[in-house]
């Protein structure tokens, strides 16, 4: 999963991973971190871009936990980024154990980052 996961660093156009209620005006975003990470039996994804398309996680994660279970290849997150057509790409992820840790901002703006990365005090 994290080899598949490395391929959506960069700026892409996710129309694959957006849902078809999105509303945003582009596709196009840049992710910037995507990474998966194992802790006992949870699986922790991390996600980092310049914004987010609705449901754009939840569908980045049930084709990463797809491509985990081996029904696909990891080149195959290559494939959906190239025919930007959600139907191709996995079942969305249940919201269920998902969970927004906070915005990352931009230095210039001088602001508190809100996640204090939580999750690396409560699982080590």
């Amino acid at each position: 999963m994290q080899q598949a996961a490395a391929r959506l660093l960069g700026e892409h156009d996710f129309s694959a991973f957006r849902a078809a209620e999105c509303q945003a005006k582009s596709p196009v975003k840049t992710m910037t971190q995507a990474t998966v990470r194992q802790f006992g039996n949870m699986i922790v994804f991390d996600f980092e871009a310049s914004a987010f398309l609705h449901h754009m996680v939840r569908n980045l994660v049930g084709t990463l936990v797809h491509i985990g279970k081996g029904a696909q290849a990891v080149d195959w997150v290559d494939e959906l980024l190239g025919m930007k057509d959600r139907k191709l790409a996995a079942p969305t992820f249940s919201p269920d154990g998902l969970y927004f840790r906070g915005p990352v901002y931009e230095a210039q703006w001088d602001l508190p980052d809100p996640a204090d990365d939580f999750l690396d005090g409560i699982l080590i």
